[in-house]
This record gives C-alpha cells, sequence and structure tokens, in this order.
C-alpha cells in the first residue's frame, strides 16, 4: 500500500480508488508516509481527509450491512446445528467450534478484498478440509491427539482467516501486522458488544420476570444463541468501517498494559520462589504458566504493531524491551521444565505439543528482543521489529498444521 501511494501520489483519481478499495490499510499505510510527505499538497489533502473526525457513526453500503446480516445469521444458524439436526453437545462444540465465526469472517473480507476465484477456492478448501479432519477423527475417550487437534484448529482456521485478510499479496508484512492490529481491535469492540448484549439480556428477563414470564430458557437458546456469534462479525464489520472507533483506544491500551503486565510478572516470578511451586513436577501450574508465556507475548506483539503506527517514545520501547526479556526468561523456565518432565517420564502427545510450541516461540521472542535493542541502540527503527514478527508467523501456521493433522497420526490417535 505504502508503494503505491508513492506511486500515484500525484494522481488523485487512483488515490481515491486506492482508499475506496481499502481504507483501513490505506490510512495507516499513509500515516506512516505522511511527516516525509508534507508539504505536497495533495499529501496534506489526504492528510487532512483522513484526520478528520466525524461524529456520526459510519454502516457502510447497503452491500455490506445486508452481508453482515446474513453472515450474522449464517453463523447463529451453524450454532444451533445440535437442536435442529440432534447432534450431541458435546461431540459438535468441541470439535467444531471455531466453524461457527471463522469461516463466516473469511468470507467477509474475501469478499471485501475482492479476492480472484482461486484464492477463494484454496481458502474454502482449506476450511473443508479441517471440517472433514476433525469430525472424522475416532471418538476415542481420553485421546491427547484429539484434544490437541480440537485446541489447534481453531488455530488453524485462525490461519486461513489471515489468508483472506491480507488478499493477494504476497510476503507483506505491513499487512500482516495490521492482521494483528485488526485481532487487537476486534477484541475491544467484541468485549463492549458483549457486555451491552449482557446488560441488555439482564434488563429484558428482569423486565419479563417483573410481569410472571419466566423467557430465560427461551431466550438463551433463540437470542444468546445468535447474539454471541454475531458479536465478533458486527465488531469486524465496525472496525472496517469505522477505525476511529477504536482507533485510538487499542494504542492507549498497549500503552497503558505493557508496563503493567511488566510490573506483574516480575512480582509473579519473585512470588514463585517464595511459594514453593514447582513447574518441574507440578503438571498444571506448568500449564498455566504456558498459558501466562502466550498471554504476555500477545500482548508484545500487539503492543509493537500498535507502536509502530502511533508513537515511537523511547519509554515505550524501553518497556516493551524489558518485557521481551522478562518474558524470554519466563518461557525459559517453562522450556526447562518440559524437558525435565521429557527426559524423566517421556514424550507424550502434549509434551510434544508444548515443547515445539515453546520452542517456536522462544525464537520469535529472541528475535523481537534483538530487534528492540537495536531500537533502543538507534541502529533501526521500530517498524523493523513489527517485521521481524509478520516474518514469523507463517511459522505459527505450519505448526497449528502439523499439531493438529499429523499428531493423531504421528501418536496413534493416542
Amino acid at each position: 500500500m505504502k508503494d503505491e501511494i508513492i506511486a500515484h501520489l500525484n494522481d488523485p483519481g487512483q488515490l481515491e480508488k486506492l482508499y475506496r478499495s481499502n481504507k483501513v490499510p490505506f490510512k495507516r499505510a499513509f500515516s506512516t508516509l505522511y511527516p516525509e510527505l508534507k508539504g505536497n499538497t495533495l499529501a496534506d489533502f489526504w492528510n487532512e481527509r483522513l484526520n478528520y473526525e466525524s461524529d456520526e457513526l459510519t454502516w457502510g453500503t447497503s452491500r455490506e450491512l445486508s452481508f453482515v446480516i446474513i453472515a450474522s445469521l449464517v453463523a447463529g444458524l451453524i450454532a444451533k446445528l445440535p437442536a435442529f439436526l440432534n447432534i450431541d453437545q458435546e461431540f459438535f462444540y468441541s470439535r467444531n467450534i471455531g466453524f461457527i465465526i471463522f469461516p463466516v469472517l473469511s468470507a467477509y473480507f474475501a469478499w471485501k478484498n475482492n479476492l480472484a476465484t482461486p484464492k477463494i477456492a484454496s481458502i474454502a478448501g482449506l476450511t473443508l478440509v479441517g471440517l472433514l479432519f476433525i469430525n472424522f477423527l475416532p471418538d476415542v475417550k481420553k485421546s491427547d491427539t484429539l484434544i490437541l487437534s480440537c485446541i489447534h484448529l481453531p488455530l488453524f482456521l485462525w490461519s486461513i482467516l489471515s489468508f483472506a485478510f491480507v488478499g493477494e499479496t504476497r510476503n507483506n508484512d505491513e499487512k500482516r501486522l495490521g492482521y494483528l492490529r485488526y485481532n487487537g481491535d476486534l477484541v475491544v469492540m467484541t468485549t463492549l458488544i458483549v457486555i451491552a448484549g449482557g446488560i441488555m439480556t439482564g434488563v429484558t428477563i428482569g423486565l419479563f420476570g417483573l410481569i410472571g414470564l419466566k423467557i430465560e430458557k427461551f431466550y438463551f437458546e433463540n437470542v444468546v444463541v445468535f447474539g454471541l456469534p454475531a458479536a465478533p462479525i458486527v465488531g469486524t464489520y465496525l472496525t472496517q468501517t469505522n477505525p476511529q472507533l477504536v482507533g485510538k483506544v487499542s494504542p492507549v491500551l498497549a500503552k497503558l498494559f505493557s508496563p503493567l503486565v511488566l510490573v506483574m510478572l516480575v512480582i509473579y516470578l519473585i512470588a514463585i520462589i517464595y511459594s514453593g511451586k514447582d513447574p518441574y513436577n507440578d503438571r498444571e501450574f506448568l500449564l498455566m504458566f504456558n498459558g501466562l508465556l502466550v498471554g504476555v507475548m500477545a500482548i508484545i506483539f500487539f503492543s509493537v504493531a500498535e507502536t509502530s503506527m502511533t508513537t515511537k517514545s523511547r519509554p515505550e520501547v524501553w518497556v516493551l524491551f524489558l518485557l521481551s526479556i522478562v518474558t524470554v526468561l519466563v518461557n525459559g523456565i517453562a522450556l526447562s521444565a518440559i524437558l525435565f518432565r521429557i527426559s524423566t517420564w517421556g514424550i507424550t502427545p502434549n509434551r510434544a505439543a508444548i515443547l515445539g510450541g515453546n520452542m517456536l516461540i522462544l525464537l520469535n521472542l529472541l528475535l523481537v528482543t534483538v530487534q528492540l535493542f537495536k531500537v533502543i541502540s538507534k541502529k533501526t527503527t521500530i517498524n523493523e521489529v513489527g517485521k521481524a514478527i509478520a516474518a514469523y508467523l507463517p511459522i505459527y501456521c505450519l505448526w497449528t498444521v502439523i499439531v493438529t493433522f499429523l499428531f493423531p497420526y504421528l501418536f496413534g490417535f493416542k
């Protein structure tokens, strides 16, 4: 997008086409370029246009709104399939929870980005492969590989969604970082929608209860079951048509939570020493430890993605650098604990999955830490940190494929 903006800087018509085809990436790319373009009359005009803050909420075109309504209904109908077809709910939701949301969102971005037919066919084909594979896996009780496949399949579908989001471009680091920002914005927007929906649910049930009507069962089975899947779909639509809704909130959250998480993590590591908790022999504690690691890593990546598009102050970079160092330490403890358990009790599907995931995360964190150190040393810019994250995302995608589709066969469906 940056290259196209520069190439057509003196072509107002082409710039307008670029903006209308993909407003959010255009605005973010232009904001990054504008300091270099300041003084150019057309660039100054676009800067004023893009930064004009309207008080009105934009609902997009009627086609977009119709698509979102239909997509929300489709997601709700998928969620209701166990009731329609008399399918065991535990079997259905444990294996198919990801198919309620991700294929619909992939369809939205494929339509919005006007993807070519071969790419749409690839996205649909990969989704269908995942659907058939997970539902035809043997229903073995206490199967670790089945549980691992069910956990990693949504991550596989998340990877497919990234292909639809990125569109036709290849090896586009900016677009991949945009995908991370989209996920952060979506979490914020969806949380707000769910909170509002929860308040509405409480008020509605309470009002009907006052007149003696108990609608809880009906409401949850017919309203909530459609409302919950609709929340991320509507959230996606709002973030794409009204980036100003969370455009200022997400960077603030990134700046606020990064130092808080750093302090919490340091205190937590000290508390572990005094508590006597042992990740080497306590399996449940090790799992919680790994969950903490993934959460902190996500905060680092989201913060870098947001920081690369906004303020690049040294205190922010220092916080991210220190947070990445502490997270590498946490990862090292978790990795050593996993290796200890494997050497003591042997390899299992769960240990192999956690070992592989931790090694990938450690390597990624080390790359990010090195780049952040270079930023502090003024040898590179924060954008290079973003590139280090973006370039690594396909590796996570490959790992989800291995765990989801190969682990059941490698470990004999154990």
